[in-house]
């Protein structure tokens, strides 16, 4: 009888053990049954977008000439430096009235949309509004969804809600919920912060290349500071090289009306047919900017630096990201060039130790002719 007596005690004892563990632990996605929910209101605008708002090659310090000018000269029958484009932002509340104001810390980001943070344990919610003319989605990377938070179409057996996420209409909105397990935060080798992308899937070609494209921070569990950045950052850039092929926007036949003089259907074909013409609409940028346009990359000496890079597109973006002047940290490995392809996402430690303002640009030979490239500039003690 004793012995039976401990035998139940015993298994008491471990339910109440297993129901504690349950709690701290949650679901089968190992998030947290009491997770705090992080909300963002995010909506996909159209925006006239320069890529060169200077009208100077920031480089150089010259003017532009014959060669920058082959992508942001507007002419007769060449849309120039500003298209219309599709971009995420981020709102104060579900009524999408008020755009949340950029930070300056921020101002860098361009054309990408506003960064989500989360930690591991958390969950996000994405309130979507797609002000635009065309269908649109947010589709994360890494983070845990089910079939109605994923925002992209395929033949998958769902229908119903679960169909919802995939295209919203223009002025539709949708809510994309997704959980933040642990396999979504920082690996063995990482750093306390990794970044996932996020980006419409809808018509995914067309709808990346007409800017839908963002950042996500996702921290170790605890390793944030009160403001959500990661503990021992002292500053973060994001950084997305991509050649954005505005020929394969959503938006290419409203740029050939909006900034060119080409009006007559036949002619507008055979516009679009021209070479040169599709050669001119291959942006080269960074974040949406070319040729050192790009505005707010300050950093100041011995400042412990985290760079997220991510890039995007075709066979043409394989890139390699180089630092002038200092060197960084990937995966433990000392290096200042890194190897980027399409959709990859790479988390780069810097603690700059050379004073200056220094070159920042893809290695690829055509890149660099074509625009991509910026500067970055490290302030002394």
């Amino acid at each position: 009888m004793a012995g039976l007596k401990a035998t139940i005690a015993l298994g008491a004892a471990t339910l109440a053990a297993s129901g504690a563990f349950l709690a701290t632990m949650g679901s089968a996605d190992n998030t947290p049954l009491s997770a705090s929910t992080k909300t963002y209101y995010i909506a996909a605008d159209e925006v006239a977008w320069n890529y060169a708002p200077t009208g100077a090659n920031g480089i150089t310090g010259e003017p532009f000439g014959d060669t920058e000018n082959v992508f942001v000269q507007q002419g007769p029958d060449r849309i120039g430096a500003t298209y219309i484009k599709s971009l995420y932002r981020e709102y104060t509340s579900s009524s999408f009235t008020r755009l949340k104001p950029v930070q300056a810390k921020w101002k860098h980001l361009g054309q990408l949309g506003p960064v989500i943070r989360a930690e591991v344990g958390q969950t996000i919610k994405v309130v979507f509004k797609n002000n635009t003319s065309h269908p649109a989605s947010v589709h994360p990377h890494g983070v845990f969804y089910n079939k109605d938070s994923e925002g992209a179409p395929y033949a998958d057996g769902t229908s119903g809600a679960d169909k919802a996420d995939d295209a919203v209409p223009t002025g539709g909105t949708h809510t994309y919920t997704w959980k933040v397990p642990e396999r979504a935060g920082p690996g063995p080798h990482d750093s306390n912060s990794v970044m996932w992308m996020y980006h419409s899937h809808t018509d995914e070609v067309a709808d990346t290349n007409a800017g839908l494209m963002g950042p996500m921070i996702i921290s170790a569990a605890g390793a944030t500071k009160p403001d959500g950045t990661p503990q021992g950052v002292d500053r973060e850039f994001v950084v997305n090289f991509s050649v954005l092929d505005e020929n394969a926007s959503l938006h290419l036949d409203r740029n050939i009306a909006e900034y060119t003089e080409v009006t007559n259907p036949v002619k507008i074909e055979a516009l679009k047919a021209d070479g040169d013409f599709g050669e001119s609409n291959l942006m080269h940028s960074i974040n949406g900017y070319v040729y050192g346009n790009q505005p707010g990359f300050e950093m100041k000496q011995g400042e412990k630096v985290r760079i997220y890079a991510m890039a995007m597109g075709t066979e043409v973006d394989l890139h390699t990201p180089h630092t002038h002047g200092n060197t960084f940290l990937n995966m433990g490995m000392r290096q200042d060039v890194v190897g980027l392809l399409p959709a990859q996402m790479l988390t780069l430690d810097m603690t700059p130790d050379n004073p200056g303002t220094w070159f920042f640009h893809c290695h690829v030979n055509d890149h660099i002719t074509a625009g991509m490239s910026t500067l970055y500039t490290v302030k002394p003690l």
